[in-house]
């Protein structure tokens, strides 16, 4: 087996079956999410050998305790049981090779990897068995990075005596397949119904476009009005990214049913973090602008929301949404300013989000932080997110919390780090929250931290389809049974938006230019009558924030679109 660099975990998903006898490797990548429909496996627990460099190079015994994905090891169980770890790994974010024949397992977690073995049975102790538990413990102390060795010594096989036996490493294999969370990491659950996981067309060649000769006369403006290629843009608009937001809603069915108001602030905190996520891998495509009137709903009954947005003005661009499931209700309008700087183009979110949790009467309200995407003009294009989040219950002032988007420094090669604090009325410190936007949150400190959430899997080729996450996938998806029930402003009717996601790019740049024009047609009409724009399902509030008027879902169950009076968008 090579010890060399791996691609990361969550890049693949794969099942390796190398040939080459009764010798052959079996490996195992990129298990955590995927399927999420089975049953949870039982708690793990027992003795292997764990093989050391330096020092006291050799291998040696020690007690492995697995449970939802986390394995921890000490020198015995009752050391496991006070908290006297040795290491703790994601067993589901490492690359797993086992070899049956010698009963070893190399766990391959990026930084390090991890060499473990079968006890022999015949020494009286006990290999990594069942053990049944009806506890709920509400979180797993882990480690972040760090899987470590602390003055370890050797153990003699009579210090595990009468202790039962189960076979391994094939139960150990069978249940890292079966790809489960651990108690504590919210994943997405998965759709019930079979979606997409590709889109139809890869994306297009844009090597040929000189963003120069397009920007050169807009730096330090706003670049909301500046004409873009079609190629520029990937095929989601402006509505689909704020529903992307809620990719990891379960954070918030988390949150709602959490009674310790200070880790429900810790699940919103995370879900404000968690949105940011599939942004990482989308730095080379800009989304389409949502035109004046135009509407975008996505009804997911596996994740328990219904969502629905609509731009409702056009100068400033202003983008209205609304989201409600049994557990929450979710809003935003959110306008930007984008400016370009010569050689990164900064993004500036105005608005607020807000978040109520009706069981306990909670509502939470946070801003967004500054989004900048580098190298504009050439190399590698990476985004970068930098600010912070102030999160507020306005109906409580019990707690708050506030987390900051480090800006990465030249001199220090970390980037995309989170750090937060949940905080009591009086400011002291009741939670510490850290991690990585693209990769995952943690609660309290290292190594001993509970990880709250951890981005999805990415689907096979992301980077041939505009580096899209599987729920970003699905988004723009309209199935025969869905479309006659949408109005026709809805975005998934949009005809460049299609043509681009199909690869017809110039059909695609003659329906953008002629949608835009459709556009200018109808503002003009508006001002030479002396009329304004009326949105059809938000309403300006009191404090001049665009609300639902709860009217969209009423009128597509009775009477329905099909008649609805909407004016040709495209």
């Amino acid at each position: 087996r090579s010890h060399g660099s791996r691609p990361r975990p969550h890049s693949s998903q794969a099942v390796i079956k190398a040939k080459g006898g009764s010798d052959s490797w079996e490996i195992v990548e990129g298990l955590r999410g995927g399927l999420s429909n089975v049953q949870e496996p039982e708690k793990q627990a027992g003795y292997m050998l764990k093989k050391r460099k330096w020092p006291m190079k050799g291998w040696h015994k020690r007690f492995f305790y697995l449970d939802k994905g986390i394995l921890k090891y000490a020198k015995c169980a009752a050391d496991v049981e006070k908290g006297k770890l040795h290491g703790c790994i994601d067993v589901g974010l490492s690359v797993m090779a086992i070899k049956k024949n010698t009963k070893c397992i190399d766990l391959d977690a990026e930084e390090n990897i991890y060499h473990l073995k079968k006890q022999d049975s015949s020494d009286g102790s006990r290999p990594l068995v069942h053990q049944a538990s009806n506890e709920s413990r509400a979180s797993i102390t882990e480690s972040l990075s760090e899987f470590f060795d602390a003055q370890e010594v050797l153990l003699s096989a009579s210090s595990s005596e009468n202790e039962p036996e189960l076979k391994l490493p094939e139960t150990l294999l069978e249940l890292i397949r079966k790809r489960f969370s651990f108690l504590g990491c919210v994943e997405n659950s998965g759709s019930q119904e079979q979606r997409r996981s590709c889109l139809p067309s890869p994306s297009p060649n844009t090597s040929n476009i000189s963003l120069w000769n397009i920007l050169k006369n807009n730096i330090g403006k706003d670049l909301s009005k500046v004409a873009m290629p079609v190629q520029l843009n990937e095929p989601l608009n402006t509505l689909q990214r704020l529903c992307e937001e809620l990719e990891y809603s379960e954070l918030l069915d988390k949150a709602a049913h959490t009674q310790d108001p200070f880790e429900r602030m810790v699940y919103i905190a995370t879900f404000a973090v968690s949105g940011y996520a599939s942004s990482y891998y989308r730095a080379g495509g800009k989304p389409f602008n949502p035109v004046l009137g135009e509407t975008y709903e996505c009804d997911r009954p596996d994740k328990g929301f219904c969502f629905v947005a609509e731009q409702v003005s056009h100068h400033p661009p202003i983008s209205a949404c609304h989201a409600e499931s049994k557990n929450f209700i979710f809003w935003q309008d959110v306008r930007w300013r984008n400016k370009f700087w010569g050689k990164s183009m900064e993004i500036v979110p105005v608005g607020t989000t807000h978040v109520v949790l009706p069981g306990f009467g909670d509502h939470y309200e946070w801003n967004k932080v500054t989004s900048c995407i580098h190298n504009i003009l050439s190399g590698q294009r990476w985004i970068e997110h930098y600010g912070e989040i102030s999160i507020k219950n306005s109906n409580s002032e019990k707690c708050q919390c506030k987390v900051t988007f480090i800006k990465a420094k030249y001199w220090n090669s970390s980037m995309n780090e989170v750090e937060g604090a949940v905080t009591d009325h009086k400011g002291k410190v009741v939670h510490k929250l850290f991690g990585k936007w693209h990769e995952g949150m943690y609660c309290g400190s290292p190594p001993s931290a509970t990880c709250i959430w951890r981005m999805n899997p990415m689907p096979p080729d992301y980077e041939q389809y505009y580096g899209f996450t599987k729920f970003a996938m699905e988004l723009n998806e309209l199935d025969p049974l869905t479309k006659p029930l949408l109005p026709p402003t809805d975005t998934r009717l949009r005809l460049d938006q299609r043509l681009l996601e199909e690869g017809n790019i110039e059909s695609a740049e003659v329906q953008k230019q002629r949608i835009e024009q459709l556009q200018r047609e109808r503002r003009r009409v508006l001002e030479d009558n002396h009329m304004s724009h009326q949105p059809r399902f938000f309403q300006k509030s009191r404090d001049d924030t665009w609300v639902s008027n709860n009217t969209y879902w009423e009128l597509r169950k009775d009477p329905g679109f099909s008649n609805f009076d909407c004016p040709v968008l495209w």
